[in-house]
């Protein structure tokens, strides 16, 4: 202790568990995520019934993506490319990155069936996930945009797969406790959380990037024990090159994953060329209101960010936030699988879960409700009603 005359004592850091209220900050967060989830269920029955769908509420949520991580759970990987009758090369189960399905297949070796696993890691998934988004805007804004950052985000359009046996889920609670550790300084948490991340979707090497980018401000502050920080980084960035590298390896071929991509979901980063001619012809015809609707979102998030963006907020978050939309925007691909892929992206969400925070209670509360009943309706009409993927 420094005991010279004048020398300033460090203030403790507040608790962060104090700080979101405890237990009833949590469990008020945890409650808010449950109704958006009863109302997004309450839906999708609903439209499921109104359009004569043939598969039960259970079967809407387990719907395209959903195979292939199954398959995956249950059969493994297979060992090399997959060809149609007539040679072409087709996608196949090398595209899924594989922390989801191995939590099936570990979840359902306890008796229950791979589908019912499925659906249940999502699900508790996604109560990890309003814990840490709930912790994560608690830690940069204070209680009330935590509180605002889980109803915005689970109530988002397409936040139905939040729901659903795919992916995203666990990828929002890995990155959101992620940066809820790095921020908090606990490194060996926000590594291994980062690998998560990184073994679950192929933007966990934006979140890595993002752990690097706290990892360098931590030691720029303090260069004692520098190795915390810089190991936590290398560690999340590991993740995504070592399973692109396996599949390689297991296919005999380097660019493997990117060649299963491309020719599964046409998938390709060709510098938003594809996104701009989606934009562009979509804008100027009009044709089709889900197309518009797609487009008015990709418009809107881009906005968002910008206006985050100018609210300079934590570096490693907007790096984040940065680098997962380049790679959604630039990136080829079905158009109305976007907005999916932006919901993990809290860039976007950052501008109305402050301002809400700062708003009246009874003006957040209206505007949040009034947001999430067109964002509960979208993804259920997406799933019940759309006849494509998502």
């Amino acid at each position: 202790m420094d005991e010279r005359p004048g020398a300033e004592r460090a203030e403790p850091r507040p608790a962060l568990w104090e700080l979101a209220g405890a237990w009833r900050g949590v469990l008020t967060a945890v409650g808010i995520f449950a109704a958006t989830r009863l109302g997004q269920l309450i839906m999708l029955a609903w439209l499921g019934n109104a359009a004569h769908s043939d598969r039960t509420l259970r079967g809407q949520l387990l719907v395209w993506d959903a195979g292939w991580f199954l398959r995956v759970a249950v059969n493994g990987y297979p060992h090399g490319y997959t060809y149609d009758v007539n040679g072409q090369l087709q996608g196949n189960e090398l595209a899924f990155f594989p922390l989801y399905p191995m939590l099936i297949r570990g979840v359902a070796a306890l008796g229950m069936s791979p589908q019912t696993a499925a659906i249940g890691v999502s699900w508790v998934a996604s109560i990890g996930a309003a814990i840490a988004l709930h912790l994560l805007g608690t830690s940069l804004y204070g209680k009330r945009a935590g509180w605002a950052l889980v109803a915005i985000c689970c109530s988002a359009p397409v936040s139905v797969v939040l729901s659903m046996a795919y992916s995203e889920a666990l990828f929002l609670a890995l990155v959101a406790g992620m940066l809820v550790a790095a921020h908090r300084q606990v490194w060996w948490v926000a590594g291994l959380l980062g690998l998560g991340a990184a073994l679950t979707r192929p933007t966990g090497a934006a979140a890595a990037l993002a752990l690097a980018v706290a990892a360098v401000m931590a030691v720029r502050e303090s260069r004692r024990k520098a190795w915390q920080p810089l190991g936590a980084a290398a560690v999340a960035l590991a993740g995504v090159p070592l399973f692109l590298a396996w599949v390689g390896w297991r296919v005999h071929d380097p660019s493997a994953w990117f060649r299963i991509q491309a020719a599964g979901w046409g998938t390709s980063f060709d510098f938003g060329e594809s996104t701009w001619t989606f934009l562009s012809q979509t804008l100027s015809t009009g044709d089709g209101w889900v197309p518009m609707s797609v487009a008015l979102i990709l418009l809107a998030a881009l906005a968002a960010a910008g206006v985050a963006l100018a609210g300079k907020p934590w570096p490693p978050l907007a790096v984040y936030g940065v680098v997962a939309m380049v790679l959604v925007y630039g990136q080829a691909g079905f158009y109305h699988s976007k907005p999916r892929l932006l919901l993990p992206v809290l860039l976007t969400l950052l501008p109305a879960a402050v301002a809400a925070a700062r708003a009246r209670p009874r003006v957040a509360v209206l505007s949040i409700v009034a947001w999430a009943a067109f964002g509960l309706w979208y993804g259920a009409y997406l799933v019940a009603v759309w006849p494509y993927t998502l």
